[in-house]
């Protein structure tokens, strides 16, 4: 089963310095923390707050490649946790309706979601072994997480 989620915040790891990307349920209380790099958290950051470089960046430039090609991402789906790794597809379609699958990190599948307005999904077994795992002490459960506006001050 597939739950749409959207990104709830994007906030350090007082205990790794490192982003996280607070995924949040659309139709739910689910809650999905994901560690990312700074380099990605920065690209989610830059489009989420609408703040468009002078030069195309990495995820800017596949996001016109595939528009140029013809295709369009329909979706993309946290689909895999294993050894605290966590794995994304990229569904992408083309003008005649043949659907290709990407193997994808999920901040760089995330990052290019938000460029090209797609959904993003989280298979439920992600999030229930999500639940069992422990990747940090931190709790989201009690901790405040900040509105988008502060999300430019989060990433250093």
């Amino acid at each position: 089963m597939l739950v749409e989620v959207k990104i709830g915040a994007l906030i350090m790891d007082p205990n790794t310095n490192t982003p996280i990307v607070v995924l949040k349920g659309v139709d739910s209380d689910t809650i999905l923390p994901i560690w990312v790099g700074a380099y990605e958290a920065n690209a989610i950051a830059l489009e989420i707050e609408k703040i468009v470089p002078q030069r195309p960046m990495t995820h800017d430039l596949l996001r016109n490649f595939i528009v140029e090609t013809g295709f369009r991402v329909t979706h993309i789906t946290i689909m895999d946790l294993r050894d605290n790794t966590f794995y994304a597809l990229i569904e992408l379609v083309d003008e005649k309706g043949n659907i290709t699958a990407l193997d994808a990190r999920p901040s760089d599948a995330i990052a290019l979601a938000l460029r090209m307005d797609s959904a993003i999904f989280v298979e439920q077994k992600v999030l229930d072994i999500s639940a069992t795992t422990k990747q940090s002490n931190t709790d989201f459960e009690d901790e405040t997480i900040p509105a988008t506006e502060d999300w430019p001050d989060l990433i250093g």
